[in-house]
This record gives C-alpha cells, structure tokens and sequence, in this order.
C-alpha cells in the first residue's frame, strides 16, 4: 500500500512527506507524481510500480494539507491558492536538487504541474495532465456556467460558508467518500480504496487549506501575499510549450471529458489521449494507461 521509500523534503514553507520508487539515474529525469483533492499518493501505488518496472525514478510528494506535509510556521497562512501549488512544487524540486523532471498529475496535483510548465519550462521535460489546462482564471471565476455543470459543484459553494467548513470539519470522510463515488461513477473499486487515503485527509491542516482554496479560487478571500507576484503571472493564463499528454477522462463525474478543446493553451508537442469509462481519479481508475502516458514523454 506504500511506495518501497518514504522521505520529507524541507522547503521554506513546508516539511513535505513524500514516497518514492525506483533509483535515481544519471542518463534520465525523475517522474513526480502529484494527487489532487480529496486523494493522496495511494492514488499512484500501482502507476509507480510500473514506472519503476521501466527503469524510472518516481517521486510522490503529498501535497500542502495532506498526509505526513505539515507547515513549518504556526504563523504561515495555510493557502491552498493555486500560485501556492505551483511554488511547492518548485520548492520540492529545488530541496531534493532536481534539476528537470517529468511531471504528472490531476485535480490540485495537475493545476500545480499545469503551473509549473507555463512559468518554469526549463526544469520540466515534459507534463501529463489530467484534463488539460487547469490553471484558474480567477478573473473570469463569477461567470455563471451551464446549469448542469454548477450542479456538480455544490461541494465548492458548500465550503464557501462557515456551515460547510463544519461540515468538513465533522463528516470529512463521509463528504469525501461521496465525491470519490460520485466523481468516479464507474469505478467499483472506490468504497474498498478509499479507506487507504481516509488518514491522509485528517492532516491539521487539511480543512484550512481546502476551505482557503475554494474561498480564493472565487475571490472571496485574500491569498498569502509572499505569492501574490506568482498570482499575478498565472492571470495572463501563460501558455504550455513543454511536451505534453492531455488525458480526457471521459466518464468524469464532477468536470466531464476536459481537455478536449483546450489545445491552443499549448503551443509545443501536444497529444490528447481520451480515456473511455474513467472517471476523475485517472491513476488509480487507469494506472497502466496513465504510466504509459508518462513514458511516451522525452527524458533528456
């Protein structure tokens, strides 16, 4: 149920816990691998075992919120705005000297590495995401959608009030056991996995960050200030010129098919890969092909 090597990774903001699999090279780039919200690497047990199977050095961190990942400063905001993503990614290559990589993720996990190859194209060489272009356009975030589609993100204005952050205080893993099934509708699996990820979700600091990220997505709450540089690029919406895999999951139980349209955010090597029956947790609904899209991108 783990990664064969556990570590944590010091940051200027955070004590990041991540696992890992395979050995380092000196001839190839590391694979990060980055969950989403309400998952944890457990999401990746079975994508890392066929990576390293390839000869691939993988590396799991849990996001700020999640699992073992604590702040370093009681005073620290406990942001989870999208710029404050995108800077732990940096930050946890940056402390375990990883030059380039290629980086993989869905959910919270493919907003950061969607962030990290339109502003940091250098020290990616490649990007697989779930989806497509998942960077926010808070500037755009009042805009009503399709009746069908706000539906589906009662949970998002939900933790808008006090009363839903209670709610997620007190019925966690009942609200995130719901979104699991519902958002991966024809995953039999979820029920029986989900209890492996359950204890990642009860991290200090899990409810504040994921309060923060859906106040601020909306431009209902101020974000930390130390990113507000970063916030202020990723509102140009920068494009993506590393080579990337877009994976559509097209039974998506919360956003549908994305990514479908979304190729002129892309102006490099870009492949869209539709996945048939897969709903929003793609790794773990469809490990081999989510592995196969990472080991179709370049190395060097």
């Amino acid at each position: 149920m783990s990664f064969p090597i556990q570590g944590s990774a010091t940051t200027p903001v955070l004590e990041i816990g991540y696992e890992a699999a395979g050995e380092p090279s000196a001839d190839g780039v590391p694979v990060i691998l980055l969950h989403g919200f309400p998952y944890d690497v457990r999401a990746y047990d079975e994508v890392a075992d066929e990576l390293a199977a390839s000869g691939r050095y993988v590396l799991a961190p849990y996001l700020r919120g999640y699992g073992p990942t604590r702040f370093r400063d009681a005073r620290t905001t406990r942001s989870g705005q999208q710029a404050a993503m995108g800077q732990d990614l940096l930050d946890f290559m940056d402390a375990l000297e990883i030059d380039r990589a290629v980086v993989a993720g869905y959910d919270w996990g493919g907003r950061a590495a969607c962030i990290a190859a339109a502003l940091w194209p250098e020290r990616l060489t490649g990007l697989v995401t779930c989806g497509g272009y998942a960077i926010q356009d808070i500037a755009k975030s009042g805009e009503p959608a399709p009746a069908e589609i706000e539906l589906k993100l009662w949970y998002q204005y939900y933790f808008h009030s006090e009363r839903g952050r209670r709610g997620l205080t007190r019925n966690r893993d009942e609200l995130c056991a719901l979104l699991w099934r519902d958002w991966s509708p024809t995953w039999t699996a979820s029920a029986a996995a989900y209890p492996a990820t359950a204890p990642s979700l009860h991290n200090p600091d899990f409810v504040d960050v994921v309060i923060h990220s859906y106040r601020h997505r909306y431009g209902l709450t101020e974000g930390d200030p130390r990113y507000q540089q970063l916030e202020a690029a990723l509102a140009a919406l920068p494009k993506i010129a590393v080579p990337t895999i877009i994976l559509v999951s097209e039974a998506d139980g919360v956003t549908g098919p994305a990514g479908l349209d979304h190729g002129p955010h892309f102006t490099g090597p870009c492949e869209i890969r539709s996945l048939p029956g897969i709903g929003h947790n793609v790794p773990q609904e469809a490990p081999t092909a989510f592995a196969k899209a990472v080991l179709s991108l370049p190395t060097k």
